[in-house]
């Protein structure tokens, strides 16, 4: 389903039409503090984080590319304990710490197939992709030709609460605050994290998505206040599958035969 367009107070609008509810679970805290310390490193050590999305405006500050790398690794954490509790063989997320150029192959896979984790604050009821990384066949343009994953057989979104971005800001975290580690930390630890599945589309769905052009154009205004920094195809919660059915498509398929 598309979104709702409207030029009011002359501006390009876009209301979201199909929503699916928050319903989130307790996260534990050590995997809030594995994760923190993999986004501290990854933004702030030896690793490196865009400082804009693809076909974006704006440069991220350090507490933005840290809260994207946070929740985002966050979220692979989630889908990966919930996986693992219906039983599937599943490799741990990656807390590989890349340079610039090099990043983890793909989020997770079960049997064979490729999983890609999407992850939106907790208000949210879309899943974004920028438009400039996919390609009409649903190929995942940067790893193209690279030897890693181009073509992801699901896409999975995890709702994360709180927004932690709205946390940094309320804690003057973006603006100018030394970016000191035990300072983040002590912010990001006593917080108490939750989370939601909110729902997933398959490969062909995205192709779909990419056909009938739904698109956030640049500089357009979802849901009367959130300005889009880059174009992105979207697809809302309510029009997504829900995860319980990936769990039963999944324990239906083969298991891949091991090497002897």
């Amino acid at each position: 389903m598309k979104l709702t367009y409207s030029t009011e107070n002359q501006r390009n609008n876009y209301h979201s039409n199909s929503k699916r509810a928050f319903s989130g679970f307790p996260l534990s805290s050590t995997d809030v503090k594995k994760t923190f310390d993999f986004a501290f490193e990854m933004c702030m050590g030896t690793g490196h984080h865009r400082a804009h999305r693809t076909g974006g405006q704006y440069d991220r500050s350090n507490g933005e590319k840290f809260c994207n790398t946070f929740q985002g690794k966050l979220a692979e954490i989630v889908l990966y304990n919930h996986f693992k509790s219906h039983g599937f063989d599943i490799k741990e997320p990656d807390f590989g710490v890349y340079g610039k150029g090099l990043w983890d192959d793909s989020d997770l896979e079960i049997n064979g197939k490729k999983i890609n984790v999407k992850s939106a604050a907790f208000f949210s009821n879309l899943q974004l992709l920028e438009t400039r990384d996919w390609n009409t066949n649903g190929q995942y343009i940067p790893n193209l030709n690279t030897g890693t994953t181009s073509k992801y057989d699901y896409f999975v979104l995890v709702r994360i609460k709180p927004d932690l971005k709205s946390i940094f800001r309320e804690n003057n975290l973006f603006n100018g605050t030394i970016f000191e580690k035990d300072n983040i930390e002590a912010t990001v630890t006593k917080q108490n994290f939750s989370a939601d599945i909110a729902g997933y589309i398959t490969h062909t769905d995205l192709i779909t998505v990419i056909a009938n052009r739904n698109i956030l154009p640049q500089n357009s205004y979802l849901n009367g206040k959130v300005r889009m920094d880059a174009e992105n195809y979207y697809i809302q919660c309510g029009d997504m599958r829900v995860i319980t059915d990936l769990v039963s498509e999944l324990k239906a398929m083969p298991q891949p035969q091991q090497a002897p």
